[in-house]
């Protein structure tokens, strides 16, 4: 197909269907669909390269994605730094090393992820790669220097899969037609099961008195029946098991496979010689049953991945951008992935905030709650900072672009649920080596079996071989962590919890002490008005307007406390108010002059003694006094609040049983006060880094399990001593977070959430390990002993891998979920209605 013959119902690419969004891209002065972002970006690499002769020369469209992207390959494009910009971030400074997500396509099992990542981690210059199973998602990492990306998505492709550069749209479109083809499969399989069935019954309610050429009419149309499915309709299993078969690598494809074949064959042998047993029934329900099993996993696997894939999809496609500011401008519809740091976009209300960046011009609030999980709008004015994918509420904004694509808060969220989801815990890595190790035992079990049978009786040999071969469930044991961890993450990420590290819930369900940074982490970090004490005929809202009227220009920390706190009280800045380096400030409110800071450089405005109280004031805090001509006015006392879920956390820890301890590098007795506040019974201030690491590795020692709790910033050494780290971080922080557990919105309730989630998730782990051991120890003896058969087997096998998943499905709502605000008011609505 010629470019001018392109039909704009297809993407003018790759040719799939124009089902969603539409993106254009002018090729040869025309502008045409394309399907999704990544082949817009492509197309509009090739048009720049100057080989728009690819398009005009074509003789067809693609047939496949996987055409186009030969084709593609061919010409070297995914190797361009143009193409790659959307969805390749460098990950060291040199830009040597790099980082991309890939989409996957033709995964079935935990033994496809197994192959996938030991084949390409061998690859020369691949650093590291993890696959989602949940979200058929791989992050790979490599040094260009050595290999290019291209060299890699070969390498998947001749494994037997489709790899492709990550684009939520293109995943969206490769899930529809994964299940649609799954579906077509089903009915294919249904359809033949049931019109079998309807030449079986009559056979089997005959019980022989059915005449030979009857009975044999009823085999010829039972295996006329029976062929499409086993053709088709069974065709994901022998593709899995010749690519296992391939690499030397046994999985559960190989016995489910050579199931179906050998009884398809001793059936069309026993239907060609006219006598025996067939078993066409038997075939279908089984090939049937196993992809509806198939169907009902990939449903309960994208619900398990429903909040990371929500994620995901918050980037808007387009952004306005401008060519100029301030001043009369033009607004640009571009995609938001040719944005680059330093453009500026305008965010009209509604919209979604296209990049991470800083507000130039505009106020508003902005929903952030699926990015930080604090369900309050957070207002914006200039100078704040704005993250990519949260939503603009009221009016429009103008936003300069500091972070795009990979480099993205947004991304970088996603690319730490990635990372804790593909690595596995302990428990995990155990279970497959037992199932690779499984699926051998049962293919020997099943010869053996064979053996014995054909002695015993030969006419059951087969049958109970094929029995043994579909009765066996490696994939079970395969699903069973991937499944709850992806279904865990999700629910925690919705309470504000996002898991970095596959081992953390792991470690954090057996945690014995939990060891927290005071400053930043049991409090606030950022200085806050403590009190106001009036000294003459003043009101406290009157000396707190006061106050803040001199600090109204002020960037002091106290300056910015004291301002807040008197927000809403009303009043004016001071005139010509004055800064004075070391004592405070001065300048004139309502005819008065003023001056707050220090007791000597208040002081010297009248020339008093200093107020008394101030004496009496605790060196917990920092005091600074306002005065006139006339004397002292008030004190203002501002200290380190303590977060106000710091103490019901301490108290929740210490009722499961948990030892609570505190290390600080503040003064010894500030931290004894404040650990006396909180109920912690164990503290330590003028701690070290080197000391908490000591205090740290003594508690190991004694057989301890230590989750740290810090503020990420000057924790490092002792959150990388403790077998689990927990890290607060805003929203800014999160594309670097290194911890294995970030509390993304500032709050320590929901480590609270963390705690009591990971219990379940291992206790739910551990439930799906011992289902899957149960039942093959049951099973394979009574298969064996010829208990079982075939068409019993399938059943039992299609609804181990389901209960596996199913099970994992109760994680999908965290325990002890986290009271907001949109919770309280859908509570009050449902009583009040």
């Amino acid at each position: 197909m010629t470019a001018a013959a392109h039909d704009e119902s297809s993407c003018f690419h790759c040719g799939l269907a124009l089902t969603g969004e539409v993106f254009r891209v002018v090729v040869d002065q025309v502008s045409r669909p394309t399907c999704c972002r990544g082949c817009q970006a492509v197309a509009q690499t090739i048009v720049e390269s100057g080989l728009t002769a690819y398009y005009r020369t074509r003789s067809e469209l693609p047939a496949t994605p996987q055409d186009s992207r030969d084709a593609l390959r061919g010409l070297g494009l995914y190797d361009m730094p143009e193409v790659q910009r959307s969805f390749v971030r460098s990950v060291d400074a040199s830009a040597h090393e790099k980082e991309a997500a890939v989409l996957l396509e033709g995964i079935t099992c935990g033994a496809c992820v197994w192959l996938i990542e030991q084949r390409v981690a061998r690859l020369p210059g691949v650093r590291a790669i993890t696959v989602n199973y949940a979200a058929r998602r791989a992050r790979i990492r490599w040094d260009s220097r050595e290999t290019q990306l291209s060299a890699i998505l070969a390498a998947i492709d001749a494994l037997g899969y489709s790899a492709q550069p990550y684009d939520g749209a293109r995943a969206d479109d490769g899930l529809r037609r994964e299940r649609r083809n799954l579906l077509w499969r089903l009915f294919v399989a249904g359809f033949g099961m049931m019109q079998v069935m309807m030449y079986a019954v009559p056979v089997y309610i005959a019980e022989g008195t059915m005449t030979p050429d009857i009975e044999q009419l009823m085999r010829i149309a039972g295996l006329l029946l029976t062929a499409p499915v086993v053709a088709w309709a069974a065709m994901p299993f022998y593709v899995g098991a010749w690519r296992e078969i391939a690499r030397r690598r046994m999985a559960m494809d190989i016995p489910i496979a050579a199931g179906i074949l050998a009884a398809f064959a001793a059936s069309a042998a026993a239907t060609l010689r006219a006598t025996g047993d067939v078993y066409f029934d038997s075939i279908t329900m089984f090939v049937f049953l196993l992809l509806g099993a198939r169907w009902l996993e990939m449903g309960a696997r994208a619900k398990a991945s429903d909040e990371q894939e929500r994620l995901v999809k918050l980037a808007p496609a387009f952004a306005e951008r401008l060519d100029r500011f301030p001043g009369p401008f033009t607004p640009e519809q571009v995609p938001a992935a040719a944005l680059r740091p330093g453009d500026l976009v305008l965010v009209r209300p509604g919209a979604a905030i296209p990049a991470d960046g800083v507000v130039l011009d505009g106020e508003g609030s902005a929903d952030e709650s699926l990015l930080t999980g604090e369900s309050r709008s957070v207002w914006k004015k200039p100078g704040a900072r704005v993250i990519g994918g949260a939503l603009n509420k009221h009016s429009p904004l103008v936003v300069r672009v500091e972070r795009v694509g990979e480099e993205s808060v947004l991304s970088g969220i996603v690319r730490l649920m990635d990372r804790a989801q593909s690595e596995k815990p302990r428990i995990a890595l155990v279970a497959d080596r037992a199932a690779a190790v499984f699926v051998a035992m049962v293919l020997v079990l099943s010869v053996a079996a064979a053996g014995v049978w054909y002695v015993i009786d030969p006419a059951r040999a087969l049958w109970i071989t094929i029995a043994i071969l579909v009765v066996s469930c490696p994939c079970a044991l395969s699903l069973a962590t991937p499944a709850a961890l992806t279904a865990a993450t999700g629910a925690l990420y919705r309470q504000g919890v996002l898991v970095t590290r596959g081992h953390a819930l792991e470690t954090l369900a057996k945690a014995t002490h939990y060891v927290f940074d005071k400053t930043g982490t049991l409090t606030s970090g950022e200085m806050a008005l403590v009190g106001v004490i009036p000294l003459g005929e003043h009101s406290v809202n009157a000396c707190l307007r006061f106050a803040a009227a001199l600090e109204a220009s002020s960037e002091h920390p106290i300056g910015k406390a004291i301002v807040e706190a008197a927000r809403g009280h009303g009043g004016n800045a001071a005139v010509a108010a004055a800064n004075v380096p070391g004592g405070g400030v001065e300048g004139r409110v309502d005819g008065m002059r003023l001056r707050i800071g220090t007791a000597q450089f208040v002081g010297a405005l009248h020339g008093l003694p200093p107020p008394d109280v101030l004496a009496l004031v605790s060196d917990e805090v920092t005091a600074v006094v306002l005065g006139d001509e006339r004397g002292w006015i008030a004190v203002l006392t501002l200290g380190d609040t303590v977060r106000r879920d710091a103490r019901r956390l301490v108290a929740d820890l210490h009722a499961r049983g948990a030892t609570v301890c505190m290390l600080s590098g503040d003064r010894p007795a500030r931290v004894q006060r404040l650990a006396a506040e909180l109920g912690i019974r164990v503290a330590r201030g003028g701690a070290t880094p080197e000391y908490k690491v000591a205090f740290v590795r003594a508690l190991q020692r004694e057989g301890a399990v230590v989750a740290m709790i810090g503020d990420g910033v000057n924790d490092a050494p002792v959150l990388a001593q403790a077998q689990v780290s927990v890290a607060l971080s805003s929203g800014a922080d999160l594309a670097q977070a290194s911890a294995d557990v970030v509390l993304v919105g500032d709050r320590l309730a929901p480590l609270r959430v963390a705690a009591a989630q990971a219990r379940r998730t291992m206790r739910v782990v551990r439930q799906n390990l011992a289902w899957a051991t149960l039942y093959n120890a049951v099973a394979l003896p009574l298969a064996a002993a010829g208990l079982v058969t075939p068409l019993i087997a399938a059943i039992g096998m299609s609804a181990s891998s389901l209960v596996v998943v199913v099970n994992a499905l109760r994680l999908v709502r965290a325990e002890g979920g986290i009271d907001t605000d949109q919770d309280r008011h859908r509570r009050l609505v449902a009583q009040s209605g």
